[in-house]
């Protein structure tokens, strides 16, 4: 059975493990290595027992330790430079590791090949999918019903054009080729949970254009309009960007974060308390 770990997500650096069974890889490697030493240490992860490592694009945020892994087997859609091998990915073409299946999908971001990913047991299937200005309408099929999402959620339009940032870049953002607002987000996921469903994590929030409290409202407003039809105990979480939020077949009492309800059949119930 799954377990897994976010251990950071948004613009300052990304990073998540997952474990399937005897199987312990990571998605990206941003952050900073103080930070990636120390989260691995609060899961109780040791990274020599890695046994891969998947990489979404090369912007910084998600490679910027890449260095303090290229001795594992390292499968990037991208090269990630001359002294460090990789095992190219292909949109659409899965992989095996070990028994999981591996299944890269094309996003659409202002970086070359950029690209998410399902993984696949016989008994479980995660979706891991950030950075992406829009989301093909042929992958919405083969995503539903998976039991754990993490799904970006990166800004609330009318908070992104009150920024002051230049508007050539709030209007990169809001793009096709850039990130997928609250509303997208919100819509993607009326479109693919299913009552199979147990866990969502909203990720690569903005910390300008966003808050942890307007993705999740969103998407949970999305979400209770089919209560009936979803899993009772199903936890919707917006991710922060040093917020370790586990999930999955852990052997202990999971900390659903500082930010996340309840889905049930009729209502929402806070779990934080507000």
């Amino acid at each position: 059975m799954m377990r897994f770990a976010l251990l950071a997500s948004g613009s300052k650096g990304n990073c998540f493990l997952l474990w399937e069974e005897s199987l312990f890889l990571m998605i990206d490697c941003g952050t900073t290595k103080r930070y990636l030493t120390e989260s691995f240490e609060a899961v109780h992860a040791d990274r020599s027992q890695l046994d891969a490592v998947l990489i979404t694009h090369s912007h910084t945020d998600h490679v910027s330790q890449i260095r303090m892994f290229r001795d594992l087997p390292i499968y990037s859609p991208v090269p990630l430079g001359s002294d460090i091998p990789v095992h190219p990915v292909d949109p659409e073409h899965p992989f095996q590791l070990q028994h999981l299946t591996v299944t890269p999908l094309a996003l659409s971001h202002d970086a070359e090949r950029t690209t998410g990913y399902v993984l696949e047991t016989w008994q479980e299937k995660l979706v891991y999918i950030t950075d992406t200005g829009y989301l093909k309408e042929s992958y919405l099929p083969f995503l539903k019903g998976a039991d754990y999402i993490i799904l970006e959620s990166n800004h609330d339009v009318e908070m992104l054009m009150g920024t002051r940032r230049p508007q050539y870049l709030k209007m990169r953002i809001a793009s096709d080729s850039g990130h997928l607002c609250n509303e997208d987000a919100a819509s993607i996921l009326e479109r693919i949970v299913t009552e199979r469903t147990k866990r969502i994590i909203l990720a690569h929030i903005s910390q300008e254009a966003n808050t942890q409290e307007t993705a999740l409202e969103t998407a949970r407003a999305a979400l209770s309009r089919h209560a009936g039809h979803l899993n009772p105990q199903l936890v919707l979480s917006a991710a922060g960007q040093y917020e370790i939020l586990k999930g999955g077949d852990w052997h202990e009492k999971v900390d659903c974060g500082s930010c996340s309800c309840t889905v049930g059949m009729e209502s929402v119930a806070d779990l934080a308390g507000r």
